[in-house]
């Protein structure tokens, strides 16, 4: 038998291990568009539950212990193998409600039920992935005939162990590769962080990881994730990763959710548990899948990725730790753990801003942000991220600035949980976000500060350097995949081969008789060296009544931001 403390250390060292080995599985993602990396996927999936579990005493119920996990991960599942995963541990849920120990036939058990909800779940079940591993694992562990649970969990693992060294015989993407499926390597590392409790060898403890990826060692560098051979970008149907909670309001089908958005998409995920549905969708509109969602509930937690750029993204990785790898590094990098505070009734002002780059998280630090949450393009936070930095901030009224379109809807739902009162800005770039920031007025009142700040905000013309991820024809515009392009405040404007040229057309093109200011903003795909040249070549080709200055931003994605003011 088990006690609620051994399986609540045990699902803790499970989720320490994914994420002491979250690079190492990130490195087999053979398919140039995942959801985001798989290690990273389950390690913030686990590591949500992982959170919850410490909080437990060592009192606790083996039923308690697994309905604490199993509802932290449907919160915290990222991307369709952190779906998966949650729905694996959800059988744990089920099959121990109501229990004090556990003995093997109870874990069994809990086994199938993951697995049946997890197959389930799919609409279209892959064999050679992590549902294969978990299924042959369950069907060993069915079928042995052993009492004690330290035995049934060394069937577990030697089976999920063969059925992982088969996948690459049952999918050939993975054999061309050279690797074995990236889910199923990391259901296998959490199963093993278990079993070190299950044996008695006490929790696997968090390991210090470096936030930086190292080059791939295994033959799949640069073919592998990165090789046209494989996916083309084509192939992309359904093209933005879509994923949210929906926080039920009354009685509602899940099934009918379920069935609107594999109408509309695939790689559906759709689970739920007494208040919430977890719904992951690939589609070509992620706005009528929200739009047909939100009858549901309330949305939360919001997720949508551009998969063609992942795609380009992944290709310019073929030759090693490439530019938009550090991007990756960048948009991975650990969310700051807020500490929450109370408000200080002295305190009237308070500030949080999103932004994705060690650069531009100074900047907005400098500027007076009391907190800053990692995410932009392609990494949007979640409400309770933004929730979490607004609550360690000390004031009465917090203002937030999500600065992309795609995070304001989460920034006002944050306003319905906090406990102190949310001003969302609805800026929409980075350059509106320090303008807007700029334009505060300690001294005036948080109505005068919302329009002074956006009027200020809505004058500065925002630019973006960045790449094609496909072909296309854009506004009778020959598009190639990986050309250059210039965006004037959304809009495309210019294409081109050279970043440097492309940049500096691209801020004279914005000039106006009326510019006083321009800020040139680098990425971290860009050197210090070129982002001064650019810079200078600007100078030299803009009036000279115009101010021009560079900023190290560190974002991912674009190359340049450019504010024209």
């Amino acid at each position: 038998m088990i006690t609620g403390k051994i399986l609540r250390d045990a699902m803790i060292s499970g989720a320490n291990n994914i994420a002491n080995q979250r690079a190492h599985v990130d490195e087999l993602n053979v398919f140039p568009v995942p959801d985001g990396d798989t290690g990273t996927n389950m390690s913030m999936t686990v590591g949500a539950a992982g959170k919850e579990l410490a909080t437990l005493p060592d009192s606790c119920t083996v039923a308690e212990a697994a309905s604490c996990a199993a509802s932290a991960m449907l919160r915290g599942a990222r991307g369709n193998s952190g779906v998966i995963t949650s729905l694996l541990f959800r059988g744990f849920s089920k099959a121990l409600a109501g229990k004090e120990q556990a003995e093997a036939a109870d874990l069994v058990v809990a086994l199938q039920k993951g697995v049946e909800a997890a197959y389930k779940a799919v609409m279209k079940p892959t064999e050679g992935t992590m549902l294969t591993v978990a299924r042959v694992a369950s069907e060993q562990a069915a079928q042995a005939t052993v009492e004690d649970v330290a035995q049934l969990w060394t069937v577990v693992l030697n089976a999920a162990q063969e059925a992982l060294a088969n996948t690459p015989n049952q999918l050939p993407v993975l054999k061309k590769a050279g690797v074995v499926d990236a889910g199923g390597e990391g259901l296998v590392v959490i199963f093993k962080g278990m079993g070190e409790v299950f044996y008695g060898n006490g929790m696997i403890q968090p390991q210090e990881v470096s936030t930086t990826k190292e080059k791939l060692s295994s033959d799949a560098a640069g073919k592998g994730v990165f090789s046209d051979d494989l996916m083309k970008v084509e192939d992309i149907t359904n093209g933005y990763c879509t994923q949210f909670l929906v926080n039920k309001t009354g009685d509602v089908s899940v099934e009918k959710l379920r069935a609107f958005a594999e109408s509309n998409g695939d790689s559906v995920v759709c689970i739920e548990d007494d208040d919430v549905i977890n719904l992951h969708v690939h589609t070509a509109d992620p706005g009528k899948i929200l739009s047909e969602a939100i009858k549901y509930g309330y949305l939360t937690n919001f997720k949508i990725e551009n998969m063609h750029e992942q795609f380009l993204a992944r290709q310019k990785q073929g030759e090693g730790l490439k530019k938009q790898a550090k991007a990756e590094a960048a948009q991975e990098q650990a969310q700051t753990e807020f500490v929450y505070a109370a408000v200080d009734p002295d305190r009237p002002y308070g500030f949080v801003a999103i932004a994705a780059g060690e650069g531009l998280k100074d900047i907005f630090t400098d500027l007076g942000a009391d907190a800053v949450v990692s995410g932009g393009q392609t990494m949007n936070p979640s409400t309770e991220d933004i929730v979490s930095a607004v609550h360690s901030v000390p004031a009465q009224t917090v203002f937030v600035l999500p600065n992309n379109k795609n995070i304001i809807m989460a920034a006002e739902m944050a306003q319905k949980i906090a406990d102190r009162r949310i001003v969302v800005l609805p800026t929409r770039t980075i350059p509106q976000g320090i303008t807007a920031m700029l334009n505060f007025d300690p001294d005036a009142a948080v109505d005068a500060n919302t329009i002074n700040m956006m009027q200020a905000a809505e004058k500065v013309s925002t630019g973006l350097i960045t790449f094609a991820a496909r072909n296309s024809d854009f506004d009778g515009k020959k598009i190639k995949q990986g050309e250059i392009l210039a965006l004037e405040n959304g809009k495309l404007v210019a294409t081109g081969t050279d970043i440097t040229k492309t940049t500096y057309r691209l801020a004279r093109s914005m000039c106006k008789k009326d510019t006083s200011f321009v800020t040139v903003i680098s990425g971290c795909d860009v050197d210090a060296e070129d982002a001064e040249r650019t810079t200078e070549l600007i100078r030299n080709k803009i009036p000279a009544n115009i101010e021009v200055s560079h900023l190290n931003g560190g974002q991912p994605v674009y190359y340049y931001m450019i504010s024209v003011e």
